[in-house]
């Protein structure tokens, strides 16, 4: 029974040593080299002392990134990726919370990492080539769990303090086994990678390309800012593969990139993280018909993906994108007061579930409880905050967080309604919707070829008054987070000021 992700690359680097497992599209790595670099930064740590312990990593998006990853699992510690270009108040909160011992940097962002008051910093360069012990790692191996941890991935808390996530290889491997299966990944499969590394969201390629000996091109961020030269590059690379968050595909689509330059070797496109708009979706199913579309859903504290649902069908024009069925060992349970529902918060069981919240038990408790359907033994649930229902097809669908649900004129409505209209508005490519808690109004703001006056007529011919924002505004470009979520938060501090 495989009980260690790094097993995947150790199997594949038999079969196909000398492939192109990581590249930029201008330097790479092939399997054996990352075979080689990741036990010689595992044998440095376990040679001066390091186990069971976190390790901090500040490093540019690159394949030798990686290696310091999988380094650090070979010493039989976890990582936490920390984004070299976040603001120094939030590294200095990371940091607090990890309050790891060794920090493992590249040479441009050595400074940055000296900085954050880390007992010792090690430059990438001068641990890479160190002579493996192979005594050593053997003996970390032989002592290891499935249930030992691989990462901790920091993602933000609602009282602006990071939440670290901390995964376990267990986890990993039953989300990458059934990731493989069920979107037909094999050793011809070349993705391009869009997500940046101190998420879990890169899970979806890195893994599969390390079970697979597959091929992942780290796309350069800049190329998202040019649609054309992004489609240049994945025609350049042979890229058959995307699983980018929905924010990227619309990007894409709704500047037209699509009509005169469509990707000639994409077969498969997976997308998640926000609900995708029809208009872009259908645009994109219209470009690429011969090509499997999948919607994946899923929080990071269930290791990112917990279900999926293939585009078998023509869906009907009102009709969300479902989120499908969960993974092999994992159960969606919809609850809403201590019950089973058909419509209820989406709460998920099963090997998928993480750890828990680094150094933070009182978070921990409050988001992974007890099933309210189990009296019998202790069982673990992740409520999500998301709201969810069961279509007639027995799929799951996506409805709204939680806490877009709000009380407004005596009425309970639900935010992602209201985009959902904005976006049958014609001119409208995407739309976010936020409550005023300040002035008690609903503020819609609208992305495309309209404006808010027309915006606000259109709207009254599919929603009822009392859903009619108060106030619409238009934006040049929606604000997304770091990890491709629109900024909601943002959004609604922006209306709030307004009214100040």
């Amino acid at each position: 029974m495989q009980k260690n992700i790094l097993e995947y690359l150790e199997s594949t680097v038999k079969v196909c040593p000398d492939k192109l497992a990581f590249s930029t599209g201008k330097e790479g790595m092939t399997f054996s080299e990352i075979y080689a670099r990741s036990r010689a930064v595992g044998s440095f740590l376990a040679d001066n002392g390091f186990y069971g312990e976190p390790i901090a990593i500040i490093m540019d998006k690159h394949p030798r990134t990686l290696t310091a990853f999988w380094g650090v699992n070979y010493a039989g510690c976890f990582y936490a990726c920390i984004d070299e270009k976040m603001p120094e108040a939030r590294m200095i909160a990371i940091i607090e919370k990890l309050s790891p011992r060794a920090i493992i940097c590249d040479t441009k962002n050595r400074k940055t990492a000296d900085a954050l008051g880390v007992e010792t910093v090690y430059l990438y360069d001068d641990i890479c080539n160190y002579p493996v012990n192979e005594s050593a790692l053997a003996d970390i191996r032989a002592k290891q769990s499935s249930t030992d941890a691989i990462y901790v991935a920091f993602t933000s808390g609602s009282t602006g303090t990071p939440k670290g996530v901390v995964a376990a290889h267990r986890s990993v491997i039953d989300y990458t086994e059934t990731l493989c299966e069920a979107l037909e990944f094999d050793s011809d499969t070349v993705f391009g990678n869009q997500t940046p590394l101190y998420f879990d969201a890169p899970l979806k390629e890195i893994m599969p390309t390390l079970k697979l000996g597959a091929t992942t091109y780290f796309i350069p961020k800049m190329l998202f800012s040019f649609p054309v030269k992004l489609v240049e590059y994945l025609d350049e690379h042979k890229i058959n593969t995307i699983c980018w968050v929905v924010s990227a595909l619309v990007q894409i689509s709704s500047l037209g990139a699509l009509e005169n330059h469509t990707p000639k070797y994409l077969t498969k496109v997976a997308f998640g993280s926000e609900l995708f708009p029809r208009k872009q979706y259908d645009l994109w199913r219209a470009a690429l018909p011969k090509a499997d579309f999948y919607n994946l859903y899923g929080p990071t504290e269930a290791t990112g993906m917990s279900c999926y649902w293939k585009a078998d069908r023509e869906l009907s024009e009102d009709e969300p994108i479902p989120i499908g069925r969960p993974f092999d060992n994992t159960d969606i349970i919809l609850i809403d007061e201590g019950r089973r529902a058909e419509q209820g918060e989406i709460c998920i069981r099963g090997t998928c579930l993480t750890m828990g919240y680094y150094n933070d038990k009182e978070k921990t408790d409050a988001a992974f409880v007890q099933n309210p359907l189990n009296t019998a033994y202790p069982e673990l649930i992740y409520k999500t905050g998301d709201i969810g229902r069961i279509n007639e097809r027995g799929e799951l669908v996506f409805l709204c967080r939680k806490d877009s649900q709000i009380k407004h004129m005596g009425h309970r409505i639900e935010l992602g309604e209201i985009e959902s209209a904005a976006l049958k508005c014609d001119g409208v490519r995407s739309a976010c919707c936020v409550y005023d808690n300040e002035g008690k109004r609903i503020v819609l703001y609208v992305v495309g070829d309209t404006t808010p006056e027309a915006a606000a007529s259109a709207l009254r011919g599919y929603l009822p008054r009392y859903m009619l924002p108060a106030h619409i505004e238009k934006l040049d470009v929606l604000p997304f987070t770091a990890n491709g979520k629109i900024d909601r938060k943002g959004l609604k501090e922006r209306a709030e000021k307004a009214l100040s």
